[in-house]
């Protein structure tokens, strides 16, 4: 119940008229007081108008949890954040006046978009209660992939970097037989053909086991070329050495990446159970999904991809490539020189 009451006045003669007069103004003001403290206290309170549209608080958090900003600085970071609201706000009303949201087009994204943050929700809700890994779960498959943590080696690769258009068949013989990545550069000088040099640390816990399996087994300095886009890289290893990770490091990424799995694993077999239970008709028969088929998109809404396939390992460091040049092949680029070795 509020504490602020309405006052019956009479009117009164001479200077009791002019006294309750006063009472009643202090308490007009009072009453106003009352009902700004009630504005200011409500949920959701406006924090700026943009034409007559408000912007909240509860807007603005909004902004800040998905920016993922410090507690340190939510002050600094409101500021800029409101002004953004404020941008956004005026170009959604000037579109609307211009009748954009009305547009076939923005109607599907909106649809689109409304549609997938329902699912993710609703995938959000059923995983909410999924029994983290235990230790015993953690310690076992920390036993089973050794290459990945006790038995970890790391290979530091030496690389000339070149357009892909200069690795010409002529080329490629004289890295054949060369016997050094240095023979190279020397005959890439000769034929006057720009390359660039880098050193790369990769570790069998970031490679393809397949293509780990294979450099560890090649000699010292032997070549091997990769081809990426507009660039190509001819590489050797030039050194291995033993990296093991204790199970006290690991287990925090093991961990980590067997709640992924089992968080996929029991999406999937929800939106599997959703549709053994739903009337679902194709209309296009062309376009009909085999029995076992599914949208990846879709097998988890809103749960985060587990580890790279090509490992199937949770990575121990990070970044998992350490490079002295940015023109450093990636991850998809040495795994495809598996064709490339020599």
């Amino acid at each position: 119940m509020k504490n602020c009451h309405q006052a019956h006045v009479h009117p009164l003669p001479g200077r009791t008229r002019v006294a309750a007069l006063s009472s009643v103004i202090l308490l007009a003001a009072t009453l106003a007081a009352c009902g700004d403290r009630e504005k200011e206290s409500r949920p959701g309170q406006a924090l700026a108008s943009v034409n007559g549209e408000e912007i909240t608080v509860l807007q603005l958090n909004e902004e800040i949890q998905r920016a993922g900003v410090p507690a340190a600085r939510h002050q600094e970071a409101s500021k800029q954040l409101l002004q953004a609201l404020i941008d956004r706000q005026l170009l959604a009303s000037a579109a609307a006046q211009e009748k954009l949201d009305r547009d076939p087009k923005v109607v599907q994204a909106i649809e689109r978009a409304r549609a997938l943050i329902v699912a993710q929700a609703y995938m959000q809700k059923r995983l909410a209660n999924i029994a983290r890994p235990t230790a015993a779960e953690v310690e076992e498959y920390f036993n089973k992939h050794p290459e990945f943590f006790s038995k970890r080696k790391q290979l530091q690769m030496d690389q000339l970097v070149l357009a892909a258009r200069d690795l010409t068949p002529e080329t490629r013989a004289a890295a054949d037989g060369a016997k050094s990545l240095e023979e190279v550069a020397v005959w890439l000088d000769a034929h006057k053909v720009k390359y660039g040099r880098a050193q790369v640390t990769r570790s069998t816990s970031d490679l393809n086991p397949q293509l780990s399996k294979k450099l560890l087994g090649m000699p010292k300095n032997q070549l091997f070329s990769v081809r990426e886009g507009e660039r190509a890289m001819l590489l050797t290893v030039a050194e291995v050495r033993d990296a093991p990770v204790p199970l006290e490091v690991a287990a925090p990424q093991i961990e980590k990446f067997l709640m992924t799995n089992k968080n996929k694993e029991l999406a999937a077999a929800e939106v599997e159970r959703l549709r053994q239970h739903a009337k679902i008709e194709y209309l296009n028969k062309e376009l009909a999904a085999g029995p076992k088929a599914a949208p990846a998109s879709m097998a988890a809404p809103g749960v985060p991809a587990a580890a790279p396939p090509a490992t199937e390992s949770p990575a121990t460091e990070s970044p998992a490539i350490e490079s002295s040049a940015a023109a450093g092949p990636d991850h998809a680029a040495v795994d495809r020189g598996v064709a490339g070795l020599k």
